[in-house]
């Protein structure tokens, strides 16, 4: 385990606050650091005085830049991408099932996981040059599962969505914050005090209702999900996968062949 990648919580009165702690890699998510995340909602979930749960990244760079890929290296073949996705499902699913209002605070880049996890937030409070996306068709050449994509579609739209998905595209916080995916935006050295006014104002509200309001919203975005597991493993399974990884790992552009 690295030591020095970590995903923390800190609760003062009814706010919580969740920290990824990996700066120097841009807080990319390693396995210990999604078992941190779903052990923290899980907790949180339970604890009745906490209102409202804030999620940030250290160092300024990035909210979280994607997940770790030296796992992929050990990948043999598409049954192990059909277990990775449900792994990180399995890791995600107590986030998305808060039932508090949750604001992701970006600082940077949300790509990736990092963008995964700030759409299953309730709101998103970033800089004005926060890009976000998921630029797996230049970098990786893997996939997203069913529900990760089924969320990413009902919050952004189809067209952008294909535009982070095909093109690799990076879309803007300006971009974004006219589409309404993103709710604000503040210069760094304000971001924190604009989180706060919004948990402010969400502890406000009726917690029964807001709890209500998530969790029927989350269980109409995953109602009759389909079973793309073939897909799935021929992606992960394919030459041009196990290209991607040591491309990336090797700091070189990916030779795709469609194989």
């Amino acid at each position: 385990m690295n030591t020095n990648a970590r995903v923390y919580v800190e609760i003062e009165d009814s706010l919580a606050q969740i920290f990824f702690d990996h700066p120097a890699a841009r807080n990319a998510m390693t396995q210990e650091m999604y078992e941190q995340l779903r052990s923290i909602c899980l907790d949180l979930n339970q604890n009745p005085k906490v209102r409202v749960v804030i999620l940030r990244g250290i160092g300024g760079k990035s909210f979280v830049s994607g997940s770790d890929i030296a796992q992929f290296k050990a990948f043999q073949g598409g049954a192990d991408g059909v277990r990775y996705e449900k792994l990180i499902n399995h890791y995600l699913g107590p986030l998305q099932q808060l039932s508090m209002p949750t604001i992701a605070v970006i600082d940077g880049l949300a790509v990736g996981g990092g963008l995964a996890i700030a759409s299953l937030c309730d709101f998103r409070i970033s800089t004005p040059n926060a890009k976000f996306g998921v630029p797996i068709a230049r970098t990786l050449g893997n996939t997203l599962s069913p529900s990760n994509i089924a969320w990413l579609l009902s919050h952004l739209g189809v067209a952008i969505v294909k535009r982070m998905l095909l093109l690799a595209e990076l879309i803007s916080a300006e971009e974004l914050l006219a589409q309404g995916f993103v709710y604000k935006t503040a210069e760094p050295e304000q971001l924190e005090q604009v989180s706060l006014d919004l948990a402010k104002q969400l502890s406000a509200m009726a917690p029964i209702t807001q709890k209500a309001s998530k969790l029927i919203t989350a269980r109409v975005i995953a109602h009759s999900l389909p079973d793309c597991s073939d897909l799935i493993s021929e992606v992960y399974g394919s030459a041009d996968f196990k290209e991607g990884v040591n491309a990336f790992l090797s700091g070189r552009p990916a030779q795709w062949r469609g194989q």
